[in-house]
């Protein structure tokens, strides 16, 4: 279980979570299917894919959980067809029009009468608690996404004090710098892909893939005033990620030393893979997260944190 993208989130307070009382809580809301009659149904699901295993996935003090979503597809055209097909057939009968009120009913009688057979698809969100350090990070590409997962998460313990992780410097400013300049911390490489983009909120915008990014092309629209919004680099030759202007973290690949760690390890089943893959996945990150925090001049607000927390 190789995360691959990453919405950072961090605890605005002491986190005092643990996987027993995280579990006691998830319980409550676990997966259920959709109904004949729902177009949609969320729930917690074991991260391993199993009912027989725990809705979290306790290892070395980080605690996965898995948000499983279910939507049915139903297409609009679909229901028009339907529609205009019980229309013609009302409008034969009686031998008048179908009304515009009449209508609107007609589409909710359709539109229900089709919903039990409709196909539905799932999807999962994938998170972790961190709570020594602090962090909740969730797997996904999409910031809408995360927040369902974080929205789900808060209603299911009741509270959840976490906040978008924000640094003192803020990131296009700093990555700007770094293109700018090509005067990187040590642990940092630049790689071939960024977008700059302008000010304005109808401003310019550049995506350059596969580039040489120190060319003199790229300083030119420096110059003119964009800002790097999204940067392409690699850590401590352990991590290689693009970073966007939120801090956020796409297509993470974790580096020939890190998936060579991880393939000594001997798992005799699925279960020790996933534990082995989760353990060193979460050491990983908690160290390149307090680096990241560190590159950009660190947190913007002064967390609270216990002494029995540190």
């Amino acid at each position: 279980m190789w995360f691959k993208n990453l919405v950072l989130y961090r605890f605005t307070e002491a986190c005092t979570l643990t996987a027993e009382r995280l579990e006691y809580a998830l319980v409550a809301r676990r997966f259920a299917p959709c109904g004949s009659m729902e177009l949609a149904a969320a729930g917690w699901h074991p991260p391993l894919r199993r009912d027989d295993l725990p809705l979290v996935h306790a290892a070395n003090g980080y605690l996965m959980v898995s948000l499983l979503k279910e939507e049915k597809i139903l297409p609009a055209s679909v229901v028009n067809e339907a529609l205009e097909e019980r229309a013609e057939e009302i409008e034969a009968r009686r031998g008048t029009p179908v009304g515009r009120k009449e209508r609107r009913d007609l589409r909710d009688e359709v539109f229900n009468s089709l919903l039990p057979r409709a196909f539905s698809h799932t999807r999962r969100t994938y998170a972790y608690v961190d709570p020594r350090g602090g962090w909740l990070v969730v797997d996904s590409a999409s910031v809408k996404k995360a927040e369902e997962l974080v929205s789900l998460l808060r209603q299911t313990l009741g509270s959840l004090p976490v906040a978008p992780v924000a640094t003192q410097g803020r990131p296009p400013a700093v990555m700007t710098t770094w293109l700018l300049e090509q005067d990187l911390p040590p642990d940092l490489v630049i790689e071939d892909e960024c977008e700059l983009r302008s000010p304005e909120e109808e401003g310019g915008i550049v995506r350059c893939r596969r580039q040489d990014l120190s060319a003199p092309e790229i300083r030119n629209h420096i110059d003119a005033g964009k800002e790097v919004v999204r940067l392409a680099v690699s850590w401590n030759d352990r991590l290689s990620f693009t970073l966007d202007d939120a801090l956020g973290i796409k297509k993470l690949r974790f580096l020939d030393v890190i998936q060579e760690q991880a393939a000594e390890i001997d798992a005799a089943d699925e279960v020790e893979r996933f534990d082995a893959d989760f353990a060193i996945m979460t050491l990983e990150l908690s160290q390149f997260l307090a680096r990241l925090v560190e590159l950009f001049g660190g947190e913007a607000v002064q967390r609270t944190v216990m002494a029995d927390n540190k």
